[in-house]
């Protein structure tokens, strides 16, 4: 019978290869992560951000603002809310206001990111927090209008009398219309700044922003629809971005690599 051998004669076990075959699942699904972000960060990503928060925002609007819920008395009031007319106040409120805040977020971002190491620190802070300001009066004011139909069809409440009808419209009004739309006017003013500092949009869509915001910092209180130019401005630069991300993937392909200086600043930096 042979004897076993030593730790020392036996013959060395084969090394592991360097790129095992459990590392590959894990790479692959990194690297479909890190591609998942360069798309959500692509210019066309803006776009779209901004012409889904345009319409969003103008159909949210319009059905909060054109809600037939008025009435002289507390019996026409729960009369109204028992026919159900209280349902374009739910979807406006409830659905599209948020949606469309979400949208301005992601526009917001997308187009930081396009700025990169072009932008004015001191602008692109105003331009950030003024943004950030719209979208949470945006939602409280979504909140406030929405309420007395939460509670009416979701907490089992009485219908609301006509005063406080008149409040909750009172407060959501002075939120959206008296200071959400001087945020927007800020924001309006500093992202036009940082468009002609860093070149990212035509002179002509600056000098725009720039009147639009000097429109909605006076004019907003005199004629409530004007806050629709926030939308129609962000809607045009979408459009803008998107068209100029076409050009530039039509005559460079290579340009538009997620790698090396943003899409959107290079197509300006060639005009």
């Amino acid at each position: 019978m042979t004897e076993p051998l030593d730790a020392s004669e036996r013959p060395p076990a084969a090394d592991a290869p360097a790129d095992a075959p459990a590392d590959a699942p894990a790479d692959a699904a990194l690297e479909a992560v890190a591609g998942a972000g360069q798309q959500l960060r692509a210019p066309w990503a803006a776009s779209v951000a901004g012409i889904l928060f345009a319409l969003l925002f103008t159909a949210a609007l319009l059905l909060m603002r054109g809600s037939p819920l008025a009435a002289d008395s507390n019996r026409e009031m729960a009369q109204l809310f028992a026919e159900g007319r209280d349902q374009w106040l739910l979807v406006g409120g409830l659905y599209l206001a948020p949606f469309a805040g979400i949208m301005f977020l992601w526009f917001i971002a997308v187009v930081r990111d396009q700025l990169g190491e072009r932008e004015d620190r001191f602008f692109a802070t105003v331009f950030f927090g003024s943004g950030l300001l719209f979208v949470a009066l945006l939602f409280a004011a979504s909140a406030v209008a929405s309420a007395v139909v939460v509670g009416y069809r979701y907490l089992g409440f009485d219908a609301p009398t006509v005063d406080q009808m008149r409040l909750v419209r009172s407060l959501s009004y002075t939120l959206l219309f008296a200071f959400a739309s001087r945020a927007a006017a800020v924001f309006l003013l500093s992202i036009a700044t940082l468009g002609l500092r860093s070149r990212t949009f035509p002179r002509w869509l600056a000098w725009a922003g720039y009147l639009f915001g000097i429109v909605l910092l006076l004019v907003v209180t005199f004629w409530d629809w004007i806050v629709l130019l926030l939308p129609a401005w962000v809607a045009v630069a979408s459009g803008f971005i998107l068209r100029q991300e076409r050009a530039l993937r039509r005559t460079t392909p290579a340009a538009a690599a997620t790698t090396g200086t943003p899409a959107l600043i290079r197509a300006r930096s060639r005009t």
